[in-house]
């Protein structure tokens, strides 16, 4: 498989596995990654993903040109806008995403990384939307998503220049939440998951959401949604195991119901 992915305690880890490409994405791998989204979207067992590539080299250097050399355009796929969604690509996705970067983030690596929500980074790790040297954009999203993430410009200098940051750099600019020794990756971007699983899964959704659509919204609007939804999750069962287990000195156990 090009993409793996397992789920343990309410995590999906998902595992771009073409090391020998580093993690670069060919047709099968787009649509395996996309699968793989649905069902992180879908499946109520998952709470919260822990994106990564395999190998130590590599997170992702987004698409296999060579593999795309030649191959045949028909431009009626251009409308066919909801066929293989990502992440990066407009597929609503609720749950928590984290990314454990374990090398190269470059192109398309890099605009996945964009649409996640928090990043651990190994201190190797190298972060780049280089396509302007080869005379394309930062297709999905990159162009979009950037100056969400970085001050204007650092994104701006990022985007034109086409030349990377290395980890530290992307750690000062708040690109990634912190960099840790290669060895320690995946524990720190798991610990990081398990405090999110362990909250009401309802209610963390709901907050993603929330944040999420904040940045489309006047802040009237956003109130008043925000104020709604908490109306709604007040009559879920979470919402009073939460205070119950407070009051009983104990973990809650939510169930997402």
């Amino acid at each position: 498989m090009s993409v793996d992915l397992e789920v343990a305690g309410g995590v999906a880890t998902i595992v771009i596995n073409r090391p020998e490409r580093l993690n670069a994405l060919d047709a099968e791998a787009y649509q395996a990654l996309s699968d793989a989204w649905v069902r992180v979207r879908d499946d109520a067992a998952i709470r919260v993903a822990v994106i990564t590539g395999a190998g130590e080299k590599s997170f992702c250097v987004g698409a296999d040109l060579k593999s795309f050399v030649n191959a045949p355009a028909n431009l009626s796929e251009f409308w066919l806008t909801q066929q293989g969604q990502l992440l990066n690509r407009g597929l609503e996705v609720w749950k928590p995403v984290i990314a454990a970067v374990n090398g190269y983030c470059l192109g398309g690596g890099m605009t996945l990384l964009l649409a996640t929500d928090m990043r651990v980074s190994a201190e190797h790790a190298t972060f780049g939307l280089s396509e302007v040297k080869r005379g394309i954009v930062a297709g999905n999203g990159g162009t979009q998503r950037v100056l969400a993430n970085l001050p204007y410009p650092i994104a701006m200098e990022l985007l034109l220049t086409g030349e990377p940051l290395d980890a530290e750099q992307a750690a000062r600019w708040g690109l990634v939440n912190r960099v840790v020794p290669r060895e320690k990756l995946m524990d720190a971007a798991l610990e990081l998951a398990s405090k999110v699983a362990a909250n009401a899964p309802l209610a963390v959704q709901a907050s993603k959401e929330l944040a999420v659509r904040s940045r489309d919204m006047d802040l009237a609007t956003g109130l008043r949604l925000e104020q709604s939804l908490n109306r709604l999750l007040q009559f879920t069962s979470d919402a009073a195991e939460g205070p119950r287990a407070f009051a009983e000195r104990r973990p809650p156990v939510f169930e997402g119901e």
